[in-house]
C-alpha cells in the first residue's frame, strides 16, 4: 500500500462504499480500477443490471450507487426508486451517454431522488482516454459521499449530547459577514447552480412568479448539451413562462427565462438602452463550461447595482468571483444555506468570501427575491 494511502486508511474517516450498476463490462472494470487509486473510496460490488443490484443490495450496503440508465432486465429509472426504498438516505449518481432520451430520463431521475448526473463518453476508447471524465466522476463521488457522512453525523450529534449531558448544548452558526442589499430594485436576476441544482431550481422558480414577470431571468446550470435543452423545457412547464437556451444576440425581456447552453458560456452585453445575450466557446472557467462567473460578471457590468445574483447548491467555487464583481458594483448576492444544499461548495465559497447580502434556506429564497424585485423592503 502506498504511504499516503496507508496513512489515510489508518484514520477514523470511513471509506465511501460504492456500488456500480452498468451493463457495460468496460465501464464497470474502468471505474473499479480507478477507485483502487483512491484511498477514501472503495467499490464494494458491480452489477450488470438493476435486478442484480437490488438482489445484492443488502449484502453490500453501499453508501453511493453509480447507476446507468439503459440496461437490460431492469433499467436505471425503474431501479432508482427501489434502491431508495431500501435505503432512503442512499446517494445515487446517474451516469449515461448523452442522448435526447437519456437526458429526459436523467432529468426525471433527478426529480425522483438521484443526487447528480455524470455524462459518459460515447465510446469505450474515449472513456478510457478521458482524464476529464475520470476526474469528474471521482470528484462527485467524493463530494457527495462526504456530504452524506456529514448529514449522518449532524443527525446523530444531538442525541449524543443529550445522553452525555443533562444541560442543552447549542452549536452556534459560523459567522459570515453580510453586505446590505442594494437599495435599487433589480432589473435582472442571474442564477448559478450545479450539483443538486435542477431540483433546487424547480422549487425556487415556482415561487418567484411576481419577480419573473418584471425582470429577465438567466440561469447557468452545470450540465452537458441536450440536458440543458431538456432542463429549459422542464423549467418552462414549472413556471408557465417562456424558457429556452439563450441564443447569441438575443435581446433580454422581462417574463422570460434563459438557460446557458451546455458546453457554452452565456454572458450579457449592453446594447445601448437594451441588453442582449452573448454565447461563446471561451475556455472553461473552474473546469466548467458553462460557468457561472462570466454570467455574473457581465450582468454586473450591464446592470450595476440593479443586479440580483443567486448561488444555489453545487460543487466547487464557480460563481464566487462573479459574485464579488456583483457586490462591488453595488448589486445583491443571495446564497443558499448549507442545511438545504446538496453540496455547499459554490454557495459556501461565496458566503466565506463575504460577498453575500443573504444566506438563506432554499424555501426562503423565493420570497426574498419577490420582495426585492417588486419593491418590498428586505
Amino acid at each position: 500500500m502506498p504511504q499516503a494511502a496507508a496513512i489515510l486508511s489508518a484514520t477514523t474517516e470511513p471509506k465511501i462504499r460504492v456500488m456500480v450498476v452498468d451493463d457495460a463490462v468496460v465501464f464497470r472494470g474502468l471505474v473499479s480500477r480507478w477507485m483502487q487509486d483512491e484511498p477514501d473510496i472503495e467499490i464494494v460490488s458491480a452489477h450488470r443490471n438493476g435486478q442484480e443490484a437490488l438482489e445484492n443490495f443488502s449484502r453490500y450496503d453501499p453508501d453511493l450507487v453509480v447507476l446507468d440508465i439503459e440496461m437490460p432486465v431492469l433499467d436505471g429509472l425503474e431501479t432508482l426508486p427501489r434502491l431508495l426504498a431500501k435505503k432512503p438516505d442512499l446517494t445515487v449518481i446517474i451516469s449515461s451517454t448523452v442522448t435526447r432520451r437519456n437526458a429526459e430520463v436523467g432529468i426525471r431521475a433527478l426529480s425522483l431522488g438521484a443526487a447528480d448526473y455524470v455524462s459518459k463518453p460515447e465510446t469505450n476508447r474515449e472513456m478510457t482516454m478521458s482524464p476529464e471524465f475520470r476526474r469528474e466522476l471521482i470528484a462527485r463521488i467524493r463530494a457527495l459521499g462526504r456530504r452524506r457522512f456529514e448529514r449522518i453525523a449532524q443527525a446523530v450529534r444531538p442525541q449524543r449530547f443529550i445522553a452525555e449531558s443533562a444541560e442543552p448544548v447549542s452549536t452556534p452558526e459560523l459567522p459570515y459577514r453580510l453586505r446590505p442589499f442594494s437599495a435599487v430594485p433589480p432589473r435582472v436576476l442571474v442564477i448559478g447552480s450545479s450539483t443538486g441544482g435542477p431540483q433546487a431550481l424547480q422549487i425556487m422558480l415556482r415561487g418567484i412568479a411576481p419577480a419573473i414577470a418584471r425582470v429577465p431571468v438567466l440561469i447557468t446550470q452545470h450540465m452537458p448539451p441536450t440536458f440543458t435543452t431538456i432542463l429549459a423545457e422542464h423549467i418552462g412547464r414549472a413556471t408557465g413562462r417562456p424558457a429556452h437556451e439563450g441564443q447569441n444576440g438575443e435581446l433580454l425581456a422581462p417574463g422570460r427565462l434563459y438557460i446557458a447552453p451546455g458546453a457554452r458560456h452565456m454572458l450579457i452585453a449592453r446594447d445601448g438602452e437594451q441588453a442582449r445575450i452573448v454565447v461563446n466557446d471561451d475556455p472553461p472557467v473552474h473546469f466548467c463550461r458553462p460557468s457561472v462567473d462570466p454570467l455574473f460578471a457581465t450582468a454586473a457590468a450591464a446592470f450595476g447595482s440593479a443586479t440580483l445574483a443567486v448561488i444555489l447548491t453545487g460543487m466547487g467555487s464557480d460563481g464566487t468571483d462573479g459574485a464579488s464583481i456583483v457586490a462591488e458594483a453595488g448589486g445583491s448576492v443571495i446564497a443558499q444555506d448549507e442545511a438545504t444544499s446538496v453540496i455547499w461548495g459554490m454557495p459556501g465559497s461565496a458566503a466565506e468570501a463575504g460577498v453575500c447580502a443573504g444566506i438563506l434556506p432554499l424555501e426562503a429564497i423565493a420570497s426574498r427575491i419577490n420582495e426585492l424585485v417588486t419593491g418590498g423592503r428586505a
